[in-house]
């Protein structure tokens, strides 16, 4: 009987474009699905899907080596996606080297705002779903529970999370320089979720004159304005009241752009001489790319975010290089303990089919390229 082994497959702003991370990207009933599809794989022993802005990530257990393969196609059935365009753009890794993976994206060393604080919540809401759901077993249990704490470890010991490395305080900064104080700027928040809420504290926390919640369900914004002790604007009011804001951060997980680039053309012709700032946080984004030729308009994706923190990324290469070793070595004990788990031995594919990452891979063979 085969070993076990750990894997992990998926495709992040590392491997993909942001056109294509928009295409894969996973929202509430997509993701629902793909756990029920990967549910009633016979071969995967268990499993965890990491679904972020920035990455798609499926973690899994299993003894048979097709199985990370059958996992992709899996989900490039479910989002329609073709298998050679995902091998593309795909990464995979086994063993110690998917606990390192793990280790890294909890700490914020793979995020593209280096040290960036939100990625660890998510990845913990990830792991609470699979215990909900009752795909995490033993496994994936020790992988999870002791990758938070080498992630805490390494940020408390050392400087990766020094300065901007959030995307709400970036958008907060960015509405500084354009507006100067805020107390007179206007901000309106589209989206009421985990993003929104962030945003919404740093501007409040920052003197932000008036703020606005938005969104589809009109119980969340309320909600979520009474947190932050503002007002709320109706959903289907959003571009015909365009011109009111100043600052607008979108965060929805709408399938489609929720702003078009008439409506804000509109509402520049409204605003006379004075800008507006858009920050997109949205994936698939929330904005027109073409707005950003409407005028006057600074638009600014997280893409775009990811560029303008590139200068404090390489301030702090020398404290990501010290977190770096400090999880190289919790990786490595964590996996010993892993591998005898899984019942020692080579607890990972063999070398031949090693990690996947920027290969095409014919849509027919995808399974048999990933294992």
């Amino acid at each position: 009987m085969s070993t076990p082994f750990l894997f992990v497959v998926g495709a992040t702003h590392r491997t993909a474009p942001l056109e294509f991370r928009e295409r894969i990207a996973l929202g509430a009933e997509a993701e629902a699905g793909l756990a029920r599809e990967l549910a009633a794989m016979d071969s995967l022993r268990e499993f965890a899907i990491l679904s972020t802005c920035n990455r798609i990530e499926i973690y899994g257990v299993s003894a048979d080596q097709g199985t990370p393969g059958r996992v992709s196609a899996a989900f490039c059935a479910l989002q329609r996606v073709d298998g050679a365009d995902f091998g593309q753009f795909c990464f995979e890794a086994a063993g110690q080297e998917a606990v390192m993976h793990l280790l890294e994206v909890a700490c914020g060393l793979d995020s593209q705002i280096l040290g960036e604080t939100e990625i660890l919540g998510q990845v913990k809401r990830a792991y609470s779903a699979a215990q909900v759901r009752g795909s995490a077993g033993p496994v994936l249990n020790r992988l999870f529970q002791k990758g938070f704490q080498a992630a805490k470890h390494a940020r408390t010991h050392t400087g990766i999370s020094t300065g901007q490395v959030s995307v709400a305080n970036l958008a907060v900064d960015l509405a500084s320089n354009i507006f100067g104080k805020l107390e007179n700027a206007r901000v309106l928040l589209l989206g009421a979720g985990l993003m929104g809420e962030k945003s919404g504290r740093a501007f409040v926390s920052r003197g932000a004159g008036t703020l606005s919640v938005s969104s589809r369900r009109l119980e969340a914004a309320g909600e979520l304005a009474a947190k932050l002790g503002c007002g709320v604007l109706p959903f289907e009011d959003r571009e015909r009241r365009l011109a009111d804001w100043d600052v607008v951060v979108c965060s929805t997980a709408a399938t489609g752009t929720i702003l078009s680039a008439d409506a804000v053309r509109d509402a520049m012709k409204l605003r006379a001489a004075r800008p507006i700032l858009i920050v997109d946080l949205a994936m698939p984004r929330d904005v027109d790319g073409a707005v950003a030729d409407a005028g006057n308009v600074f638009l600014y994706n997280l893409d775009d975010l990811a560029r303008i923190t590139e200068t404090n990324r390489l301030a702090r290469a020398a404290e990501a290089e010290r977190a770096r070793q400090i999880l190289s070595r919790r990786a490595e004990s964590l996996w010993r303990h892993i591998e005898a788990q899984l019942g020692g031995g080579n607890a990972c594919p063999p070398p031949e089919h090693g990690a996947t990452q920027g290969r095409e891979l014919p849509a027919v063979g995808i399974a048999r390229a990933l294992s």
